[in-house]
Parts: C-alpha cells; structure tokens; sequence
C-alpha cells in the first residue's frame, strides 16, 4: 500500500511539472523531388532524388514556458532528416539543424546553443527563392555568403542576443566560442545584423566573421539587401563582400550582386534572380546565374514546386563544376509538405 501511495506521488510531482509548461510542440518538413543536374562534359549529368530541395525536411520539437512577469523561457531541438534514403542530414548528426535554449522578455532575447548564422538568416529574408528550390548551395546561400568558402549556415557553442524590435527597427548579435585551448580566437566566430521592416520595406545589413582553426586566416562577408513590395509583385535586391587575409590569387575578394522578382498571384508564386559574383583577386574567374521558379499551394501545409537554374562560369572559376569555365545546368520539381 504505501508503495502504491509512494508511485502515485512521484506520478502527481511529474504530472504537476508538466503542467507548469505551456507547450511542448512537434513540427517539421518533409521535401522530396527529382532533380536533372548537368555539370559539363568532364563532369556529365545526373537524374536523383533529392530531398531539401525547398525547404531541408526536418524534424523538431520546440516548446516554452511562462515564466510570469513578461518572462519565458523556450527551446527548440531540431534534426535534418534525408528523407530519401533514411538517416540523418548535416553529416550525419542528430539535432545539427538546430539545438538551443533561451530567455525572452522585455530585454529582448538571449539564446544559448547551435543556431543560423545572423548574415543567412538576413540573406533568407531577402532571396526569392528563400535560399532554397535552386539547390541551396548553387543559389544566394552558395553564391553570396560564407557557405561559398566551406562554412556553416550554422554556428554551435553561441550565445545570440536579439533587442526588442522598435519602430520596425530590429537587431541580433552572435558570438560562437572557438573552445581552443590554444587561443579563444582559434574557430572563432561572430556576427551581426541590423534590419528595418515596416510597410513594404525590408531593409538589413549583415555582417560575419570566422577565423580558422589556427587563426592563421580570418574570413569577412558582409551583406546588404531589402525588399519592397509592390503590390502585384515584390523587387528583390542585395549587395555582398567577401574578403579573407590571405593575399594574392589564392585568397578572396569577391563582390556579388543579387536582383529577384517574386510575382505571388493566388496559390500560385513566381521567383526569377540573377546573381553575379565578380573576383577582384583572379582575372576572368566571375560567375553569373539565372534562375527562375514556380510552386503552387495545395493547402496551407502542402505545396508543389519546380525551378530551372544556369550556372556560368569564367574561363577560371569552377563555381559547382569540375572544370574551369564549365556551365552548371539544374532543373527540378517535387513535393514539400509541412507539419
């Protein structure tokens, strides 16, 4: 008897505990379609399933807690999952997409954990394509930022602080930890953003830095772009440097542009871009594309979609190919379902 009396007091303190939170929530993306990629003669082409091709199917849980006082406290744990062969996405790993912890309140907000860089999260706000449907790493995502050069979209062990947005005014600042020994500043990672949204304008300036593993090189993107709706249709445009330390031919120094349409009309959108990566360190090394895409909502959760994108490189780029000045051909469509 006082076993049974025993189990259902420790039954009541969880049930009491899981009262205490507001909601515990399970979501995420299931995104399948066949692609047709032609990468040039020395590369040839390629029909596959791919998943992600719109939005990195994914599955997560998210939830929070009111704290009371204008305070919370909520979470998300979230996991690329290859939906077309099984396992997980982002090498591999569980809860790579995203794994963090925060505060928010009349402060602002405080994550700690593995979260988007500020200058992707900038550059997803102004693509047409929402750096997805053109492949992800062969459009603005690949074209424009830091996943050009071999690094994340993502930065782990950081600490990103947003301030409350005023006035269509918002701002967030991220600090990764290199967790070197050596030196703090080894992998070290930070980035910034400041942004202006209100009405049809959306305006923001990004910023990331990365020092590599012996500090010996220090990677430096900076983005500035916006939108402004029309009405019938909405103007894509941005701006972007990148640059590192290393002098000469080897090192970076690129300037890209982007200019986009996304043209919405019913549960039917359009998106065209075109982005141009000019090299100021390599003679005839430049890369242009065009891009164009379609989908159609079949619900609010459901929708197909296709796109056609044409990579060209200079006699000396290899921008998604195998050899110099080839031409990346990529044509796809699929099915993105979100729960």
């Amino acid at each position: 008897m006082k076993k049974s009396l025993l189990a259902l007091a420790v039954l009541g303190a969880f049930a009491g505990a899981a009262s205490a939170q507001s909601s515990v929530n399970v979501y995420g993306v299931v995104d399948l379609g066949i692609s047709h990629r032609d990468m040039g003669a020395a590369t040839g082409s390629m029909i596959s399933m791919e998943q992600g091709i719109q939005s990195g199917s994914r599955l997560g849980f998210k939830g929070t807690e009111d704290l009371g006082g204008g305070l919370s406290a909520n979470f998300v744990l979230e996991s690329g999952i290859k939906a077309d062969s099984g396992g997980f996405a982002q090498g591999n790993t569980g809860f790579a997409r995203q794994t963090w912890v925060g505060l928010n309140g009349g402060f602002g907000t405080v994550r700690l954990g593995r979260q988007y860089t500020p200058i992707f999260e900038a550059l997803d706000s102004i693509d047409p394509f929402g750096t997805g449907l053109t492949d992800n790493g062969s459009g603005a995502a690949g074209l424009m930022t830091n996943t050009a050069y071999g690094f994340d979209n993502r930065m782990s062990n950081t600490i990103a602080y947003w301030i409350p947005s005023m006035n269509g005014f918002s701002g967030q600042v991220s600090y990764g930890f290199g967790e070197n020994p050596v030196s703090e500043s080894r992998s070290r990672q930070y980035g910034l953003s400041f942004g202006y949204a209100n009405g049809p304008v959306n305006v923001v300036l990004a910023h990331h830095n990365m020092n590599n593993a012996t500090n010996t090189n220090t990677m430096k993107n900076t983005l500035l772009g916006g939108t402004y709706n029309f009405g019938p249709a909405i103007g894509h445009l941005a701006y972007g440097v990148n640059k590192d330390d290393i002098a000469g031919a080897t090192g970076v120094d690129t300037r890209d542009i982007m200019a986009g349409v996304t043209v919405p009309f019913g549960a039917n959108s359009l998106f065209a871009s075109y982005i141009r990566k000019d090299n100021k360190r390599v003679a005839n090394s430049d890369v242009n594309q065009i891009a164009v895409g379609y989908t159609y909502a079949l619900s609010k959760r459901t929708n197909f979609y296709t796109s056609y994108s044409r990579t060209d490189n200079d006699a000396g780029a290899a921008f998604l190919v195998a050899a110099p000045g080839a031409t990346d051909k990529l044509f796809n469509f699929g099915i993105r379902h979100k729960f």
